[in-house]
């Protein structure tokens, strides 16, 4: 499994064949190699999260260097466009379980319009879509909740105490035996999360009093383990992400969204040939659907607040980030 890329160097942690998350005893001083890709692989990229064959070295030693000759076939593919008007998708991470959307209720303060891009791009995916609210402590999450609720969203809350992050265990439970990606904008406790899950020493950042805006921290994706707790013998993966500074959708073809809405799609076989399904799209047949009570009106609802986030063209800034609602 690919845990990291650095400018054209792959770190990988060699798995049993059979368990895929322990070890590969083979390896003779190290679980982990750092390997090139081999001509072979052609122009096909390489992401985190990926499960590759290696040839050469896999003793894991400082000069040692391995192979990529063989990319296995994706479960899952993560991707992002750089806005929503470029066509060229970006492979953030491949064969992931969940996308834990990562926000705070306070400084900074929740930015509704990135968690529903974001909740559109863990749909197109085929990913479960996770919400994860910090700071508790500084202001309740309910508003947050009311939000989604309809969306039937997997949440937990996490608040400072003078003992850590009470809600952890909760989590812990939830992350264990998956592998699960964490995107959020920069200052919303993500490297402090990373750090209290696996245990690790990822560099904390800090919210800037004045603007509001928090550091960017991370550089690049980087997968690391879960400890065993709370279940023995089933590890999982979180995969830190640098802080989003933009998460455009070009690549989605709506489709895709509403299929994650099971209640919702099973009435489209009366819309019109390339109906968007938004408010506005004429003759949908969704809200007929609704109307005879099939499906909750707050459901079509937050579908179309997500469709309208793929489809609108908000300010540039406000991919970035830079623009709360």
């Amino acid at each position: 499994m690919v845990v990291a890329v650095d400018r054209g160097r792959y770190t990988v942690e060699l798995l049993d064949a059979e368990a895929g998350n322990a070890p590969d005893e083979r390896a003779a001083t190290s679980d982990r190699v750092t390997a090139m890709r081999a001509r072979e692989l052609g122009r096909k990229g390489v992401a985190v999260g990926d499960r590759v064959a290696l040839v050469g070295d896999l003793t894991g030693g400082p000069d040692a260097l391995a192979r990529i000759v063989r990319l296995a076939p994706r479960r899952t593919v993560l991707r992002r466009s750089a806005d929503d008007t470029d066509p060229l998708e970006r492979v953030l991470v491949a064969n992931a379980d969940q996308l834990v959307i990562v926000t705070a209720t306070s400084n900074p303060e929740p930015r509704p319009r990135l968690i529903d891009r974001c909740l559109v791009a863990a749909y197109d995916a085929g990913l479960q879509p996770v919400l994860c609210i910090t700071k508790t402590d500084l202001e309740p999450p309910d508003a947050l909740l009311d939000a989604y609720g309809a969306l039937d969203v997997p949440w937990y809350a996490l608040a400072r105490t003078s003992q850590g992050l009470d809600g952890l265990d909760a989590l812990r439970a939830g992350l264990a035996g998956r592998v699960s990606v964490l995107v959020g904008h920069s200052g919303v406790g993500k490297s402090t999360l990373v750090n209290a899950l696996t245990g690790s020493e990822r560099t904390i950042g800090r919210v800037n009093d004045i603007t509001g805006r928090g550091r960017h921290t991370s550089s690049s994706a980087v997968a690391l383990r879960l400890p065993e707790r709370p279940v023995p013998n089933h590890r999982g993966w979180v995969v830190d992400t640098p802080g989003v500074r933009s998460f455009g959708l070009a690549h989605v073809d709506p489709s895709r969204v509403v299929a994650a809405f099971p209640d919702l799609a099973r009435g489209l076989e009366h819309c019109p040939r390339g109906c968007t399904h938004e408010s506005d799209a004429p003759e949908c047949a969704l809200d007929e659907w609704v109307a005879e009570g099939h499906a909750g009106p707050a459901r079509l609802a937050s579908l179309r607040r997500l469709l309208a986030s793929r489809s609108g063209e908000p300010d540039p800034r406000e991919l970035r980030g830079e623009v709360r609602e």
